[in-house]
């Protein structure tokens, strides 16, 4: 069944106002008729399974027949700290990312960092193309909400948002073993909110994960092969998502 995302206010009682571009997508593309089914998403977890009404040129009436919790979501929100990495890496990095359950996504500049985005209008652009790239991942793994790509963080900014998170963890080759890996993310399942920092290509310096140990984040290995950087955060998180993505 097909799936689409409104705004909270786009729902009122049992009926769904769909408007903006998903009109033409629905209307012209994928040809849907009044009677026929499918599933609006709030963007808060919440599904509503429901049968199209009225086509207008500017909009779609769906009437709600059932509701129900989306069921795909992690109890525990994880936050990916991204070192933006070279060329259209991220594209995939957040792709896969939102497939995997990650709540929001973070680009940071680090010290490795050879993208920059000075430009406010650039950066604005790819903002908007990053996440526009979230909602479809979300629409396609079936998630109950749109992963919120953020601005651009420093290093020091990053650092200082994830004092506010139950904990987090930063791959470094340098760590300890696998066994203290999966030792600590076996710990995870008393968090609430976890975060996870990924350098870019070449990785943190050194004296970035002290910065990032003198705030409570903890190193951990991937194992004795060196990953690039839109691999590292994708085994994180499948990692974590074997233990947090309980019943």
């Amino acid at each position: 069944m097909h799936r689409f995302y409104v705004k909270q206010n786009q729902i009122t009682d049992q009926i769904v106002r769909i408007i903006g571009p998903d009109v033409n997508h629905i209307k012209n593309v994928l040809r849907m008729k009044q009677g026929e089914e499918l599933v609006i998403c709030d963007g808060q977890g919440k599904d509503c399974y429901c049968i199209i009404s009225r086509v207008t040129e500017s909009e779609i009436i769906a009437d709600i027949q059932t509701t129900q919790d989306t069921g795909t979501e992690l109890r525990t929100r994880i936050t990916l700290f991204q070192g933006l990495p070279k060329q259209d890496k991220m594209e995939l990095i957040i792709q896969k990312a939102v497939e995997l359950g990650v709540h929001e996504i973070i680009p940071v500049m680090t010290k490795r960092t050879i993208v920059k985005l000075d430009d406010k209008k650039k950066e604005e652009k790819k903002l908007e193309r990053w996440q526009a790239i979230a909602e479809g991942a979300a629409k396609q793994s079936g998630r109950g909400i749109i992963p919120t790509i953020k601005p651009v963080q420093t290093y020091a900014g990053a650092l200082d948002y994830a004092k506010s998170l139950d904990r987090s963890v930063i791959p470094y080759e340098n760590a300890k073993g696998m066994d203290y890996t999966r030792e600590l993310i076996n710990s995870l399942t008393s968090c609430n909110t976890i975060g996870v920092f990924i350098g870019p290509e070449g990785g943190f310096e050194d004296t970035e994960i002290d910065q990032a140990e003198r705030v409570g984040i903890q190193p951990i290995t991937l194992g004795r092969r060196i990953l690039r950087t839109e691999t590292a955060g994708l085994a994180v998180l499948a990692m974590m998502v074997l233990v947090l993505d309980r019943d």
